[in-house]
């Protein structure tokens, strides 16, 4: 059956914000067409400077997103939602629809997909490109498929660089929202003894554990689909949730009775205007003990309070 692209254009400038709302509506991910940087990071990524001729034409002051929708799923309400969204963030835009065919739009974003270096340990690797040079690093071969998850996206490049910190031999980690699998995997490529993955919806989860299929680390790194506090009994070192600020302040009564004593739990997700939002959903329970961010989202590093008890 055909599916439905949808294609929002907007201000460059605005392509964060726009893409937070997006993010909403599909539980599968969606691709950014935004040139308004190109040839910084053409070098950072590819370290070429030969760029194709037909994205130098491209147009730097608007940015485009592309999100796909099942035909089992409700078209008017997924742009409603938009439409009202972006409304309400003062973005101008524009929305385009049309049909695709399933096999289409499942290969289509990979042409935007290349291996590229995170952190100082780690490469992410497409699983369709087989001759990739790793230059020392430890190579995270992914194939999102309908899941959340390519590296790509600065919110999963901050988990990525936080969980090389906090990583260590004999590590157990809970991966929140799991997606493809990419951060629990990565967690065992860095040396953790186990990564769990929960998540809501189902073709993620077949994503996440066929990726770590892939990736050799089947052992190590399980799945499940479910809600959080149904699906976890275990306590865990590093807790990993790359998902929206809403999600994130919601799961804050929850996830401490996961955590070990000494534990850190990483959050990203958060679009600068509610990084304010989640301290003060958190401040009560967790300090923050790192604060880091990249193209206009936020990623935190929290640890438990402890009160101390005295006679």
């Amino acid at each position: 059956m055909d599916w439905t692209e949808i294609c929002i254009e907007v201000p460059a400038a605005d392509i964060d914000s726009a893409a937070a709302i997006a993010n909403m509506t599909v539980p599968y991910g969606i691709y950014i067409e935004d040139y308004s940087d190109l040839e910084r990071e053409v070098l950072e990524i590819a370290r070429i400077d030969l760029i194709d001729e037909e994205l130098l034409k491209a147009d730097r002051d608007k940015a485009k997103i592309h999100i796909y929708i099942d035909p089992e799923d409700n078209i008017d309400e997924a742009v409603s939602f938009l439409k009202e969204r972006l409304n309400a963030a003062d973005i101008d835009y524009t929305i385009d629809l049309s049909n695709v065919r399933e096999d289409d739009w499942l290969n289509n974003w990979r042409k935007y997909f290349k291996p590229m270096p995170v952190g100082e340990r780690l490469l992410i690797n497409p699983s369709w490109y087989t001759d990739t040079d790793p230059e020392g690093r430890a190579v995270l071969n992914i194939d999102p498929g309908l899941a959340f998850g390519t590296g790509k996206h600065e919110t999963t490049r901050l988990c990525m660089e936080a969980l090389e910190r906090y990583v260590n031999t004999g590590s157990k980690v809970l991966d929140v929202g799991c997606g493809s699998g990419i951060l629990g995997i990565a967690a065992v490529l860095l040396g953790a003894d186990s990564a769990f993955g929960v998540d809501i919806d189902e073709t993620a989860v077949r994503t996440a554990n066929e990726n770590a299929r892939i990736n050799g680390v089947g052992d190590s790194f399980t799945a499940i689909a479910g809600d959080l506090v149904d699906k976890v009994t275990e306590k865990y070192d590093i807790v990993v949730a790359n998902i929206v600020a809403d999600a994130i302040i919601a799961l804050s009564a929850s996830v401490p009775r996961f955590m070990t004593d000494d534990a850190v739990y990483i959050v990203s997700g958060i679009i600068d205007a509610r990084a304010d939002d989640v301290k003060n959903a958190v401040k009560d329970s967790f300090d923050i003990v790192e604060e880091n961010t990249l193209g206009g989202w936020y990623c935190f590093v929290l640890r438990q309070k402890h009160q101390t008890v005295t006679d």
